[in-house]
């Protein structure tokens, strides 16, 4: 993996290079070093750890996708902003499997430092209003829902989003319930 400053580099190189080419009336150079450079370009905006990391989690491979990240080795200078969401998200993902704690704390992370997709910052808003509802934070995990459910424009974690609010409301049915009663018997 190559620093992000370093990936710059070589697409200036290589831009001023298919330049060089153009100028000698080499044209099939100068596209060639052209197309080299944008794959340098799209990597300083996607990170190929973070993209075979996807590819892992996309097969249901979980330790393959760690393993990719694991990779990276110090994410806050060699990844952009929108790739440390992306790291965070991800690693919010592989953790949420063994511990709530640190899983909400890569998710916090991630929506601080922003996700490109919509449906990626409702996955990961989902994801908290599931782990807040487990700790008993009710409130919270209906804020979350709420907003997980404006940004999921195209309807892809509709499914997941009525589930999360039918459990929450038989969680919160006992204790409605418990709550007349005492009422009445006052």
């Amino acid at each position: 993996m190559f620093n992000k400053y370093i990936k710059i580099f070589f697409a200036v190189g290589a831009l001023a290079y298919s330049i060089y080419e153009f100028s000698e009336s080499y044209i099939g150079a100068g596209i060639m070093w052209i197309l080299l450079a944008s794959i340098f370009i799209f990597l300083f905006f996607k990170n190929e750890m973070i993209l075979l990391a996807f590819f892992q989690l996309r097969k249901q491979n979980f330790e393959g996708a760690n393993k990719w990240l694991s990779k990276i080795k110090n994410p806050k200078s060699s990844l952009t902003i929108k790739q440390q969401g992306y790291y965070n998200y991800l690693k919010g993902i592989m953790v949420s499997q063994t511990n709530m704690n640190e899983a909400e704390k890569y998710f916090k992370k991630a929506i601080s430092f922003g996700l490109s997709m919509d449906h990626d910052l409702a996955m990961a808003k989902l994801n908290l209003a599931g782990i807040a509802f487990s700790k008993r934070r009710k409130i919270e995990a209906q804020k979350l829902l709420s907003e997980a459910q404006k940004l999921d424009k195209r309807n892809m974690l509709s499914d997941q989003i009525k589930m999360m609010k039918a459990q929450m409301k038989k969680g919160q049915m006992p204790n409605q319930h418990y709550g007349g009663q005492r009422s009445q018997r006052r």
